[in-house]
């Protein structure tokens, strides 16, 4: 399998792609990688390039594009996963580097009632957009924002809005929900900390327009809740009329 790296938009032009200095050290150092090797190089903004490398010093590397191709890996369908800060920054990680896996497009950490204290390194986080995005195939990088409110999440323009809670009613599954007739191609989801999301902010997400589904009679852990609800959406999604496959050229 050819491995994959990551150049950002500005070290790709005029047909040739100057690999960042961490990715040429894994090419060069850690791969052992020669002029004439294939290597593939997303950019992280929907470009998906199939290279030859033409130069491989320990301080630079150089490849040559031979095939361009745009949104590899990626769905029409725009997945917004708002998952309340954890207190255990491991498992906040895990659900971001999975979320990038499963296809989400953008990922807003959230704070709310019962949101104990947390954190997210940028820096640390960012790595692990990178990397999930070349483990997983896609060409653009998860959106990460910065933490926002409870009411500010319901305030991003969507066309759905899922809030997930443990006390729904049943008839309210997620699954049923996505059996209606409609395709929106643009849905929040919102899963809360340890403890839930409270009954006030239930009745606020309602009343700004929220639907709130179950994930079943199970108790899950909400970093589980948000890829196993993550994961039935993109499913379904990729599912979807709308969905299409990823244009190529030469």
């Amino acid at each position: 399998m050819t491995t994959t790296f990551y150049a950002p938009p500005d070290r790709i032009r005029d047909g040739m792609i100057d690999l960042p200095g961490d990715e040429t050290r894994h090419a060069v150092r850690v791969l052992r990688m020669r002029p004439g090797d294939a290597l593939v190089v997303v950019d992280g903004v929907g470009g998906w390039y199939e290279a030859e490398l033409v130069d491989a010093s320990k301080s630079r590397a150089v490849a040559r594009v031979i095939r361009t191709r745009r949104e590899v890996g990626e769905s029409p369908f725009e997945i917004t996963l708002a998952l309340a800060l954890l207190k255990q920054r491991n498992r906040f990680e895990t659900a971001l580097e999975k979320a990038v896996e499963l296809g989400v497009r953008r990922f807003v950490p959230l704070v709310t009632a019962r949101t104990e204290k947390g954190g997210l390194k940028r820096s640390r986080a960012e790595s692990i957009l990178i990397a999930a995005m070349k483990q997983s195939g896609r060409s653009r990088l998860m959106d990460l924002s910065e933490p926002v409110t409870f009411d500010a999440a319901l305030r991003l323009d969507v066309d759905l809005k899922l809030v997930a809670h443990e006390q729904a009613d049943p008839a309210s599954s997620l699954v049923r929900v996505l059996a209606g007739p409609a395709y929106p191609e643009r849905v929040l989801l919102m899963i809360g900390p340890e403890g839930g999301f409270t009954g006030e902010e239930v009745t606020r997400a309602r009343s700004a327009g929220g639907r709130v589904v179950s994930l079943g009679p199970r108790r899950l852990r909400a970093e589980t809740a948000a890829l196993a609800a993550a994961s039935a959406l993109m499913l379904w999604g990729d599912a979807a009329p709308t969905s299409v496959s990823a244009s190529a050229s030469t």
